[in-house]
């Protein structure tokens, strides 16, 4: 692991620490270190995906959280830009989650209630790793 991939870790692990979710975390870790200009506004967006959209237990907070950092990287501000480099990228990056943790899916990588010391201590593992995860992939593929 690099010394960019280490910070984005750490970065992320101390968000969820002080009680941020797992998407708020790896959204501000990469705010904090790649999109120094956003408004700290912007970790809003991230609130409803923590506990898989809402605590619905779907879609890893920590993924979708991901997915947004993509789009910071590579998404687009206008209709007539090519979305494609951001949705390629984004799949690709979902099947380097499943291909680590096995499923995408927040109910089955955690399995348990979303309030016990053993749901957080899961999740801090999957936020740091997922940082690690997406920093590595952005870094293989010149993004940032």
């Amino acid at each position: 692991m690099n010394e960019k991939s280490m910070e984005i870790r750490t970065k992320a692990g101390n968000y969820f620490r002080q009680g941020f979710n797992c998407a708020e975390s790896i959204l501000k870790a990469f705010m904090d270190t790649h999109f120094t200009d956003m408004s700290p506004n912007t970790a809003k967006l991230a609130t409803p995906f923590g506990g898989g959209l809402g605590r619905a237990g779907c879609v890893c907070g920590a993924l979708a959280g991901s997915s947004m950092v993509i789009g910071l990287a590579k998404g687009r501000a206008s209709a007539d830009e090519d979305k494609d480099i951001a949705y390629s990228l984004s799949k690709e990056f979902q099947a380097r989650f499943q291909d680590k943790f096995g499923t995408t899916c927040c109910r089955i990588l955690n399995g348990t209630d979303f309030v016990s010391k053993e749901h957080l201590k899961r999740c801090l593992k999957i936020t740091g790793t997922t940082g690690v995860l997406l920093s590595d992939f952005l870094q293989e593929k010149e993004i940032l």
